[in-house]
């Protein structure tokens, strides 16, 4: 809606308006005026059809997000975490090789491989691919495809990429804050991620995120997060909410600023500071047994 000054209606050149037409730009008056979803429009302009892009009809491809998903499947498929868990009674490992070298945990007393005394930082990225089961993999993936197909055509495959990796930075960071000797899996902390993002974008964009769903779904998500006996990480769930929530701001403002090039530095910024708060946490872990 645009306001003028000394304007007359086009239609009725006898009355003066304050009100422009959100499409054409023309003078109307009240009796002109038709209240529409983008403001208010003459006659002519509220006859025409208008294809109206939000967050949930934009028609962009979406590529990334089943390459993540099959990453994971094949990644669960090689290791035979899907399948069930074959523990020793203390630590979540399974007879794969590919689940015990690339689960997340800072640093195991047992001497096994770790963070925080051989340097395995690739934990930090790999364990948000590994699942512990069928049903945790497939509860992730759900969501996962939903977020993706709500989030990727928006953002496009390189800024949803790093949103998604920084996420999952975040969660590994809060795991290793939280429980830096526990054995953690899943991409939950990356999809936890993508709500919070989702939720603030809606926001942002004048949706009501309770209403769209995604606020339910969040508030659904973190009191299973504190249910006890699930064995789920309270940490990795809030490290993935944060990380999203800091990356919606860094988009938001960026686009604001119409400096998209600076918004892809800054997650990038972001990544390197929640894999390095990972790696911080594990060695600080290591003190606490030396």
């Amino acid at each position: 809606m645009a306001t003028a000054t000394s304007e007359t209606c086009y239609r009725h050149p006898d009355r003066e308006t304050g009100v422009s037409c959100s499409s054409c730009g023309r003078p109307i008056c009240t009796d002109c005026m038709t209240p529409t979803s983008v403001g208010m429009r003459c006659p002519e302009c509220s006859r025409e059809k208008t294809q109206v892009r939000s967050l949930g009809t934009l028609q962009a491809p979406v590529q990334l997000t089943p390459v993540i998903i099959a990453v994971c499947v094949v990644a669960g498929l090689a290791s035979g975490s899907i399948f069930g868990a074959r523990g020793d009674g203390n630590t979540l490992f399974y007879t794969g090789a590919l689940f015990g070298n690339g689960s997340v945990y800072g640093f195991l007393p047992e001497g096994l491989g770790d963070i925080a005394n051989d340097g395995e930082y690739w934990r930090l990225i790999t364990g948000g691919f590994l699942h512990s089961g069928l049903i945790h993999i497939a509860f992730n993936m759900y969501l996962l495809w939903m977020l993706g197909n709500l989030l990727e055509p928006v953002l496009g495959q390189v800024r949803f990429g790093l949103v998604y990796l920084t996420a999952l930075l975040g969660g590994s960071f809060g795991a290793l804050l939280l429980e830096p000797t526990a054995v953690t899996v899943g991409a939950s902390g990356a999809v936890f991620g993508l709500m919070a993002f989702a939720f603030l974008e809606l926001r942002s964009r004048g949706f009501d995120p309770m209403a769209s769903g995604i606020g339910p779904l969040i508030l659904l998500n973190l009191v299973i997060t504190f249910l006890p006996g699930f064995n789920i990480s309270i940490g990795g769930h809030l490290g993935g909410l944060l990380a999203g929530a800091l990356c919606a701001f860094v988009i938001e403002q960026s686009s604001q600023r119409r400096q998209r090039t600076l918004g892809l530095v800054a997650l990038g910024v972001l990544c390197v500071v929640f894999a390095a708060g990972g790696i911080v946490a594990a060695e600080q872990t290591e003190g606490l047994f030396g």
